[in-house]
């Protein structure tokens, strides 16, 4: 398997700029693992204990409606951290389920071990304000595009942000994500191509 081991670094660091020995204490309490496509890391109504950080593949969070429909809140790319937060830090029962895509290698943490280096080490700690600062504005920023944006244009950020989607998972989780029905999403797709 690939060592992500300076990648990671790098993308921690653009958070807050980390000392090697402090991102080795972080690094020492993450496990990699490769997870094949269709597996849940996180169902709803389970309560999550494990902070992820994905490094290869794509994977998606979403919404069981009560009418059977899946709404995909969010598609997570390398590199980026997610966790079914709310979940994590009140303790109680996922809203959504996690579930990856494709084939992906993806570092597992322990949540109380995380928690952990926060309270014991200030660096870590900066680096989660830091983190968790960026995941607001984040939210900010999907909450405009999914109520000032048409259909035509959130497809077009989504390509934007991953280019070859098209290729990595299916039409109908493409359209769940941007909120729109498959047949929608095709008209779109023939209008641009």
């Amino acid at each position: 398997m690939i060592d992500y081991y300076e990648v990671n670094y790098d993308l921690m660091c653009s958070f807050y700029p980390l000392s090697r020995k402090v991102y080795d204490k972080l690094f020492a309490i993450a496990e990699l693992k490769e997870i094949k496509a269709g597996t849940k890391l996180v169902s709803i109504g389970e309560v999550s204990k494990k902070l992820f950080l994905i490094n290869k593949g794509v994977l998606r969070s979403y919404l069981m409606m009560e009418n059977g429909k899946e709404i995909t809140k969010t598609l997570f790319t390398p590199i980026e951290f997610f966790a079914s937060f709310t979940s994590m830090l009140t303790n109680t029962p996922s809203e959504f389920t996690y579930e990856t895509l494709t084939d992906c290698h993806i570092y597992e943490i322990n949540y109380e071990a995380f928690v952990e280096l926060c309270n014991t080490n200030t660096e870590v700690l900066k680096f989660y304000s830091r983190y968790l600062e960026f995941l607001f504005i984040e939210g900010e920023s999907a909450f405009i595009a999914i109520s000032s944006m048409n259909a035509k244009q959130r497809y077009l950020k989504l390509k934007e942000r991953i280019p070859n989607i098209e290729n990595l998972i299916p039409q109908y989780q493409i359209a769940s994500y941007l909120n729109i029905t498959p047949v929608q999403l095709s008209r779109i797709r023939s209008k641009l191509y």
